[in-house]
């Protein structure tokens, strides 16, 4: 019980609340009548990660705030300071705290004990609504921290696989620039002395007859790993007994030149000569596979760079529209290649070619498939199978996405789309997956079933058809 003077001091305290100061007196007394004061000191845990509030608290100084690292980095989800009011609300479900809710300055708040709600709803309908409006407020700051959080994992898994994805087509372009250096620098090397041989117009047409053999594939049965090392060691012999440049030898088993061809341009040019015109048309040979390796490497960065930019919808406004679901699961599966690699798993895909377009935002439908997908492939054992399949029904798109993991426990599976709720070891998931792929569908109108059974485990998405 607050003493006279100390009932007069919360009465101006709260009449100058910057939530609850305008409500009317008496409910200022009679939250006075029904509250007990609570200090905090700098530090000091209020209330403990997952473990429900039991009563409203009206912040009177301090400051109070909970901070969460869900994989981005730890990082500050809601405040409340002087003139706010926290803790269990008026008609609010009780949800348990993502974190540890701590003071971050010595803190005096007053505190209201559940019990007392029934009769504050009635005697203080005032403070009642503005309680009500900031449990509203509240759940907003939630949802949009919980998005924004999912967002930053999401990205953060996009950016290592695409640096996965990227790294060996960007390597295969510095290599070949280097080799492509070395194999120009042979190539004039060696046109310089064919130019001082001054060679007749005769010897000219067998070197250019023979290097157009070069510039032609080597015949396919030629193409096996122990055909190609036969063909390699031929021309390694020949080069050795002809005392040529048996580095052309590897270069040379890859084109289409035979060993008569190379057997005839011996006959036509002089000993001196031909190592020179040899040399001449393998680096001619290694500057057009080296490109074409490069042009194959930028190609597939290309290719990457617009799959990334098409998951991500980047140029497009995040408003509904009629969105292609074929492209969109294609570059997720782009996107998620190199854990797909990783686990050895098997993706099968059935969505026909006229499967209708959804309404509905493209980005955000892409985050769907990346949650599922990926969910799909960390289910699945090593070599397991994930299967999309897509179908029309009605005004309907229907899109499943099937493991043939161990099946979700049937204790659990009714609390797979609940906030922060997951089955992965401490660091491996945030438990906010699920609960995001509900919102973002029910914000465009679609819905999400699960159907698990051992060995069997089918997530459906049903999403309302482009007009």
């Amino acid at each position: 019980m607050f003493t006279e003077a100390e009932k007069a001091d919360l009465m101006t305290r709260l009449a100058q609340h910057r939530a609850l100061g305008a409500a009317p007196a008496s409910e200022h007394a009679w939250l006075i009548a029904h509250a007990t004061i609570r200090r905090l000191a700098v530090g000091e845990a209020f209330l403990k990660r997952g473990v429900g509030a039991q009563s409203l608290n009206v912040v009177l100084t301090g400051h109070l705030a909970i901070r969460v690292d869900r994989g981005a980095g730890s990082h500050k989800i809601i405040e409340w300071g002087a003139g706010d009011v926290s803790g269990l609300l008026p008609f609010s479900r009780g949800t348990n705290p993502p974190g540890d809710v701590v003071a971050e300055e010595a803190t005096e708040q007053l505190e209201v004990a559940r019990e007392h709600f029934p009769e504050m709803i009635r005697e203080c309908p005032a403070m009642t609504a503005v309680m009500v409006h900031a449990m509203l407020d509240r759940a907003r700051q939630f949802t949009s921290s919980d998005l924004r959080d999912e967002k930053l994992v999401s990205l953060g898994k996009l950016a290592a696989g695409l640096a996965h994805e990227l790294n060996n087509p960007a390597s295969a372009v510095v290599r070949g620039a280097k080799l492509l250096t070395e194999s120009l620098d042979a190539s004039e090397t060696a046109a310089r002395q064919l130019g001082a041989a001054r060679l007749s117009n005769e010897q000219l047409a067998t070197i250019d007859e023979i290097r157009a053999m070069c510039l032609r594939s080597a015949p396919t049965a030629m193409r096996s790993t122990m055909g190609r090392s036969d063909r390699e060691d031929e021309f390694a012999d020949w080069l050795a007994d002809h005392d040529a440049d048996e580095r052309c030898a590897s270069v040379l088993a890859e084109t289409g030149v035979t060993i008569d061809a190379i057997d005839t341009l011996a006959a036509t040019v002089d000993p001196g000569v031909l190592n020179a015109a040899l040399k001449w048309m393998a680096a001619g040979c290694s500057v057009r596979t080296l490109a074409g390796d490069i042009e194959a490497a930028a190609t597939r960065i290309h290719d990457l760079v617009g799959s990334v930019k098409g998951f991500t919808y980047m140029d497009h406004a995040p408003t509904p529209e009629p969105v292609d679901i074929r492209q969109g699961i294609a570059d997720t599966l782009i996107m998620l290649g190199a854990k797909t690699r990783t686990k050895n798993a098997q993706i099968a895909l059935s969505l026909p070619d006229d499967l209708p377009r959804a309404y509905a935002v493209g980005a955000e439908l892409n985050q769907v498939w990346m949650n599922l997908i990926e969910n799909a492939l960390d289910a699945v054992a090593a070599s397991g199978h994930v299967a999309v399949t897509a179908e029309r029904d009605l005004d309907w798109v229907v899109v499943r996405v099937v493991d043939d993991g161990p099946g979700i426990p049937a204790d659990i599976v009714g609390r797979i789309f609940d906030p922060f709720f997951t089955t992965k070891g401490v660091g491996k998931g945030t438990g906010l997956g699920l609960d995001i792929v509900r919102r973002l569908l029910k914000k465009q109108e679609g819905e999400i079933a699960v159907d698990s059974a051992p060995g069997r485990t089918v997530f459906q998405v049903r999403l309302p058809r482009a007009p």
